[in-house]
């Protein structure tokens, strides 16, 4: 590019401010700079940008069809720096983060808000998973972040902290169906009826007993408990949110509280974006 940065920072503070002397205070530099600057972009372009006739310069017709121009490539120029710094401190361009429906994003939302003025070009892919779908998606490499109830094992490639959250669990059933109607139940009362059961794509731990159904996600879970297809143990925040039509069952033991691990692999390092949304989800 033939045209002097400092020149077109000059012209347009000096088209913005209406003042030579303003632009000059601004950019902290002397007068007789900016306007020797704002001359040489003139001559480069090949006419007058300003009418000098009055007291303090204005924009010509000329001017301000430059500005425009000027604008635009001063905004690439930042937009080009901005990449340079992210390149240098190897700040990744996609942060991918699996949850389960047991966790509450509402408790991440100031994390989230601030991650986004902090790493702007940096785009935050969240999406639902559960268990060992959550761990499968972290080993493949598909989700560089898991955040999962707890489990028993962990495969030896995959890290883990503990949350300082924990997700609560209640039994769930719709306010149609019969079990909603006796004052007290059983754990043996249930097995009359259809449970309702996460089961993951990936092998878990997980098995229903008898006449059962089951999902990959709660919030499947929560549509058929809703239809009255079942009863079902599902996160008592998901329900608060969409389980319009579910009533809870007076069933001992609960409600039951679940530990929440976040998970990362150990094989593919996290980039300086996803260090620091990990750390915000510990606590840290």
């Amino acid at each position: 590019m033939r045209y002097s940065p400092e020149a077109l920072v000059a012209f347009v503070e000096a088209a913005s401010l209406g003042s030579f002397s303003a632009a000059a205070r601004k950019l902290r530099k002397s007068q007789s700079t900016i306007s020797i600057a704002i001359a040489n972009f003139e001559a480069d372009v090949g006419c007058a940008l300003f009418d000098r006739a009055g007291r303090h310069p204005t924009l010509n017709a000329a001017g301000h069809q430059v500005l425009g121009h000027v604008e635009a490539i001063l905004d690439a120029s930042a937009r080009l720096d901005a990449l340079a710094v992210r390149l240098a401190a190897q700040v990744e361009p996609l942060v991918s983060v699996v949850m389960s429906d047991s966790y509450s994003v509402t408790s991440q939302g100031a994390a989230i808000s601030l991650f986004a003025e902090l790493y702007p070009h940096t785009e935050l892919r969240w999406g639902p998973s559960e268990d060992a779908d959550v761990v499968e998606l972290v080993q493949q490499g598909l989700a560089q972040i898991g955040i999962l109830a707890a489990q028993q094992l962990y495969p030896a490639d995959v890290q883990v902290a503990r949350l300082p959250e924990q997700a609560e669990f209640r039994l769930y059933v719709s306010c149609d169906h019969p079990l909603a109607k006796q004052p007290m139940l059983q754990p043996e009362d249930l097995q009359t009826e259809r449970q309702l059961y996460m089961k993951t794509y990936a092998p878990s731990l997980h098995h229903g007993r008898g006449q059962a159904w089951s999902a990959p996600d709660y919030l499947t879970l929560l549509e058929f408990a809703v239809r009255g297809f079942g009863w079902a143990e599902l996160p008592t925040a998901l329900v608060a949110r969409f389980g319009s039509g579910l009533v809870e069952l007076p069933v001992a033991g609960y409600p039951r509280r679940v530990a929440m691990d976040v998970a990362w692999s150990r094989q593919r390092a996290l980039g300086p974006a996803g260090q620091w949304l990990l750390g915000q989800l510990l606590g840290r």
